[in-house]
């Protein structure tokens, strides 16, 4: 077992910038891809990037490219999720989840769907005003 909790959700204004933290503990950490989705209102949960275990290895949402960074510290068992230039587009629910089945990104195959995911946190809200 898994368990992940968010922190660091929070109103913030257009333009500017919020890192959110996913903290695990349970089994290693250093096993899983840990993925990042949000969910607006109204809208369906959507994949915003993923990082493999090593941290060597990052993917985004073309949504997210560029704006937001995600990061993880394995001695201390957590992921980061760095949102720059924020819009008021992102304003959602922010989960983070872990992968332990694709955690290496073997040929270069990184999971994005919510159902390769075993674990998840319970959510931060994320609110950005215009």
């Amino acid at each position: 077992q898994v368990q992940l909790v968010e922190s660091g959700g929070g109103l913030v204004q257009a333009g500017g910038s919020l890192r959110i933290s996913c903290a695990a503990s349970g089994r290693t950490f250093s096993s899983y891809a840990m993925g990042w989705f949000r969910q607006a209102p109204g809208k369906e949960r959507e994949f915003v990037g993923v990082i493999s275990c090593s941290g060597g290895r990052t993917y985004y949402a073309d949504s997210v490219k560029g704006r937001f960074i995600i990061s993880r510290d394995n001695a201390k068992n957590t992921v980061y999720l760095q949102m720059n230039s924020l819009k008021p587009e992102d304003t959602a629910v922010y989960y983070c989840a872990a992968d332990g089945d694709r955690a290496y990104f073997s040929g270069g195959y990184y999971p994005r769907g919510e159902d390769e995911y075993e674990y998840w946190g319970q959510g931060t809200q994320v609110t950005v005003s215009s």
